[in-house]
C-alpha cells in the first residue's frame, strides 16, 4: 500500500496511490477511525475497501509531507561506509544518533529554502524508516515488526553550520524545508527487505549518489534495537537512515554546494521520487 497525505484547494486528506498510477481519495475510509495512525489498524481501515472503488483524485494536488504529526525525527550519520571514507572519518562502532527538529519537515515537492548566511547547504538521499508500533528495548528480531512503513528522505544539512564552524549537528540538519519525507508512505509488507534497496541523488540532471542500503554499517533492525534502548519508540516516528557516498561535501577536486534555481532529484528503489528547487530564503 502506497499512503499520501495531500493537499487540494484547500482541503488535505489521504490518499492511495493505484498501480496504474492515479491518487485515490481514502478520506471516508478514515473517517470513523479512532484509533493511532499508522499502526497496523490505520492500515487495515485503509485497506478495508477495493482501491478501484475509491473516488479518483482529479487536478493538481501538493504532495504533503508523508507521515503527519512526526513526534521524532531522528538522524544517523555516517552509517554508509563508502560516506565515512568521503568525510575523511573512521567508521563508528555504534550508531551516530542526532534530533532534527520537525519544523524542518516538508513534502516531496516543496523548495529546499537557503537560510539566510547559508553557503555550505548540502544534499543528503535517504531511506527512512516510518514506525508503527510502540516499543522499548525491541530485539533486533522483532525490530521490523515495529515498522508502519518506508519513505525517502532528503537530509538537507549546511556543512558549515555542522563543522567548520566548531560543529552544531542539530542546528546545520534542522532548518526550515531540510528534512524533504515523500511522497508516499509505503507499507512494510510490500518491501521484503529494506536493506536490499538502490538509492540515488541528482542535481540539474547531474548523478552524484549512487548506493545500496546493503551498503549500511548499521542495517535497519539493529537501529530500530539500538534506538529503543535509549527512547520509546512511538508510530509516526521517522528515522533517516544516513546516506551513502556522493554528497556535495566529498566532491573532487573541491566541493560542491547547492544554490539558488538548482533542481533536485532523488529517489529510493520502490519508495517514489523527490524533487526540489533550490531558493534563497
Amino acid at each position: 500500500m502506497k499512503v499520501v497525505h495531500i493537499a487540494q484547494a484547500g482541503r488535505r486528506f489521504t490518499a492511495l496511490l493505484d498501480q496504474q498510477g492515479l491518487l485515490r481519495d481514502a478520506s471516508a475510509l478514515l473517517s470513523a477511525f479512532s484509533g493511532v495512525p499508522y499502526s497496523d489498524g490505520w492500515f487495515a481501515c485503509l485497506g478495508s475497501a477495493p482501491i478501484g472503488s475509491l473516488p479518483v483524485v482529479d487536478g493538481p494536488v501538493r504532495y504533503l509531507p508523508c507521515v503527519q504529526s512526526v513526534g521524532k525525527f531522528i538522524g544517523i550519520g555516517l552509517n554508509y561506509r563508502d560516506h565515512a571514507a568521503e568525510a575523511g572519518l573512521t567508521i563508528p562502532k555504534q550508531p551516530i544518533v542526532f534530533g532534527k527538529w520537525t519544523s524542518s519537515i516538508a513534502g516531496a515537492h516543496d523548495p529546499i529554502v537557503l537560510p539566510p548566511g547559508s553557503t555550505h547547504t548540502d544534499w543528503e538521499v535517504e531511506l527512512g524508516v516510518v514506525i508503527g508500533k510502540s516499543g522499548r528495548a525491541i530485539p533486533v528480531e522483532q525490530a521490523l515488526d515495529h515498522v508502519a512503513g518506508y519513505c525517502v528522505v532528503n537530509d538537507i544539512t549546511e556543512r558549515h553550520w555542522q563543522g567548520l564552524d566548531g560543529g552544531q549537528w542539530a542546528l546545520a540538519k534542522g532548518a526550515d524545508s531540510f528534512g524533504p519525507i515523500g511522497p508516499w508512505l509505503v507499507s512494510r509488507d510490500e518491501i521484503a527487505d529494506p536493506n536490499a534497496l538502490a538509492l540515488w541523488l541528482e542535481v540539474d540532471g547531474v548523478r552524484h549518489q549512487n548506493g545500496h542500503t546493503a551498503e549500511m554499517i548499521f542495517p535497519v533492525p539493529e537501529l530500530i534495537a539500538y534506538l529503543s534502548r535509549f527512547m520509546t519508540l512511538e508510530p509516526g516516528d521517522v528515522i533517516a537512515t544516513g546516506t551513502p557516498a556522493g554528497v556535495g561535501m566529498g566532491h573532487k577536486p573541491s566541493a560542491v554546494y547547492l544554490k539558488p534555481g538548482q533542481i533536485v532529484r532523488l529517489g529510493v528503489e520502490g519508495l517514489g521520487v523527490q524533487e526540489h528547487r533550490v531558493e534563497q530564503g
